[in-house]
């Protein structure tokens, strides 16, 4: 199900998307330093189970956060047997069987609303959502879609549980369907072409995901719009990138809204990737991190400063490269070629 934007980089990852099946959406899918402060200058990050403006950053580190120690965990899908390898940034590790690769969209989220990532999928042929709740470790499924939707589960409502959502292309539009934690009640929003790309994300900074996508330009190097519905701030429209580029958001500059940021592959497989990354705060940062043929993104917190670190996991070694917002780069080497990153699925 995954359709990376550049040729060379599909040709690359075949067997690994084939592998994956409709679990790898997380990829394109539609037919498509700074020093390190001083001690005393850091602020406190926001832990896990922080709510209210700011905290949308805390949502997607919480996704994947599977031991609740306000860090990221470096963790891979795995489909040869189904099974989720995480590696507790606090210590040891984790191995759960769940899900079908062939079957299922990987959907890492805080159902349960406890601060700790859940194991989720979406079942792509009946529409059900299956999870392991980490507050309890009980099973829970929900249906929630068609086959053909896309998950976009985020924190819509703001009470610091991930929402069910999904993205229906229907009559060359796109509809939002969230299902509200908070209530139990659900909304429909048209919003996008079918051809356009769900990128979802806090960009008003209220603690609430708001609906948003990307719209490629009338040629691969026109640039593309992103059109966000905010949940407090009303319509934003902003132009970054261009319509090939893969779609990485995150607060990276920690100012408690999602940036838009765009990532760049290269003419070989050899290039670097570009990140480019519009700061909410102000300004711009263009970073070359990561390799086109070899590497997919895997943004997040993993350091738990409060700010999304650039970040790709490496198919032909398994491994992480973190280039960490608080200083330096990281390489962790978990997985196996074929594997793949959960932290991928905030890719568009």
């Amino acid at each position: 199900m995954v359709c990376l934007k550049n040729a060379l980089r599909s040709m690359v990852f075949l067997l690994l998307l084939l592998s994956l099946g409709v679990g790898a959406y997380a990829q394109k899918s539609v037919a498509k330093r700074t020093l390190k402060p001083s001690a005393a200058a850091l602020p406190v990050p926001l832990s896990n189970s922080s709510l209210g403006p700011g905290t949308g950053n805390v949502r997607m580190r919480a996704a994947a956060d599977y031991d609740g120690d306000g860090k990221a965990d470096f963790t891979v899908f795995r489909p040869e047997g189904n099974v989720w390898w995480v590696n507790k940034s606090s210590g040891g590790y984790e191995a759960t069987k769940f899900g079908l690769a062939t079957h299922d969209y990987i959907t890492p989220g805080d159902y349960d609303g406890d601060g700790k990532g859940d194991v989720s999928i979406f079942r792509d042929s009946d529409g059900v959502w299956w999870r392991i709740n980490s507050s309890t470790g009980t099973v829970s499924a929900q249906q929630w879609g068609m086959s053909g939707d896309e998950p976009v589960a985020r924190d819509y409502d703001g009470d610091g549980k991930t929402d069910l959502a999904i993205v229906r292309r229907t009559n060359g539009v796109m509809v939002w369907w969230i299902l509200r934690s908070s209530d139990g009640q659900y909304s429909g929003t048209t919003w996008g072409y079918a051809t356009d790309y769900a990128t979802p994300g806090d960009y008003d900074g209220d603690g609430k995901f708001d609906i948003s996508i990307q719209r490629p330009g009338p040629t691969p190097t026109s640039g593309a719009t992103f059109w966000t519905l905010g949940s407090s701030s009303g319509v934003q429209s902003v132009q970054w990138g261009y319509g090939t580029d893969l779609v990485v958001p995150g607060d990276y500059d920690g100012d408690g809204k999602t940036d838009y940021a765009v990532v760049r592959e290269g003419e070989t497989g050899a290039s670097a990737l570009t990140w480019y990354i519009l700061k909410s705060s102000g300004g711009f940062d263009a970073v070359q991190f990561g390799a086109t043929g070899t590497d997919l993104t895997a943004q997040n917190d993993f350091d738990g400063d409060g700010k999304t670190d650039i970040a790709v996991w490496r198919n032909s070694d398994g491994t992480f490269w973190v280039n960490k917002s608080s200083g330096g780069v990281q390489a962790y080497h978990w997985g196996q070629p074929s594997d793949y990153p959960t932290t991928s699925f905030d890719t568009h």
